[in-house]
């Protein structure tokens, strides 16, 4: 007994770098070190003149320079983004519950919600900002048709993968309706829900920098998109570049913020966000 004990080990601690949460951090950030290391060096070397290619020195240059300006733009598209996609989550749940009571109403109604989806934004877009007078609601309106689908579609097929037998005994309880809908398929729609925020929160960000670029060759709007358009017409590429980049860190944290909500409701027992080591 005596030798048993003494010959147990104590758990090792894991390796710093070998820990997933930093991994998901380190690996990407090195890789943008790589790049970025990569464009800085073929930029000098090639001598590339700053109105075609700007290094990454030169971008975040601007960016420190003309900060003033594109902050406030950068308010502007995430207010007009953010509108937008909670607007879709609201109108993509409701219509996803109107679906799934009665398979007569998706059936009518799923067709309009594939055509929103296939539809470009930038051919219907100017046709919004004509017949909707306020520029900010006009805007939200453009984002909230291009985030909406995914979020009909996942939330859909979420309250309706139901575990079989569940269902039955649900209906053996004579389960109302309603207690079916809050105990049952809610909770199963979950994980289908949080993919399709994490879809729409990115496409809520297009169809704004999308509508921005149309309702800025009209002289309205000061978002980053309008700021990319003024630019362009400037040549100021490094503030094209820094325009872009804000939008890329916007996508990104918005991605980030959905992902960690999901991790956040479904961590203590979905299977998709419990780590098996």
């Amino acid at each position: 007994m005596s030798d048993a004990m003494s010959t147990t080990q104590p758990p090792t601690a894991t390796p710093w770098l070998q820990r997933p949460e930093v991994q998901r951090v380190f690996y990407p950030a090195l890789v943008a070190l790589v790049l970025l290391a990569l464009w800085q060096g073929l930029v000098v070397a090639f001598e590339v003149p700053v109105f075609l290619v700007p290094s990454p020195l030169r971008v975040a240059q601007a960016l420190v320079e003309d900060w003033a300006l594109l902050s406030g733009a950068l308010l502007t598209t995430l207010k007009i983004t953010l509108l937008a996609f909670a607007t879709a989550t609201v109108l993509g749940v409701v219509i996803a519950f109107a679906f799934v009571q009665s398979r007569a109403i998706e059936t009518a109604l799923f067709p309009y919600a594939v055509l929103l989806q296939v539809t470009p934004i930038v051919a219907i877009a100017p046709l919004i900002i004509i017949w909707v007078k306020n520029p900010t609601a006009s805007l939200v309106i453009c984002a909230t048709l291009v985030a909406l689908f995914p979020i009909i579609a996942n939330t859909t097929l979420g309250l309706r993968s139901v575990n079989p037998g569940l269902m039955s005994y649900f209906r053996l309880n004579r389960a109302t309706r309603l207690q079916t809908l809050l105990r049952l398929r809610i909770p199963s729609a979950l994980p289908y829900f949080f993919g399709g925020l994490r879809i729409s929160s990115g496409l809520a960000l297009i169809g704004a920098v999308v509508a921005e670029f149309v309702a800025g060759t009209g002289g309205t709007g000061t978002g980053l998109a309008y700021q990319i358009l003024q630019a362009g017409y400037q040549l100021n590429i490094p503030r094209m570049f820094a325009s872009l980049l804000l939008i890329t860190l916007a996508g990104v944290g918005l991605f980030a913020a959905m992902a960690v909500l999901s991790s956040w409701a479904l961590g203590g027992w979905h299977e998709s966000e419990v780590t098996h080591d």
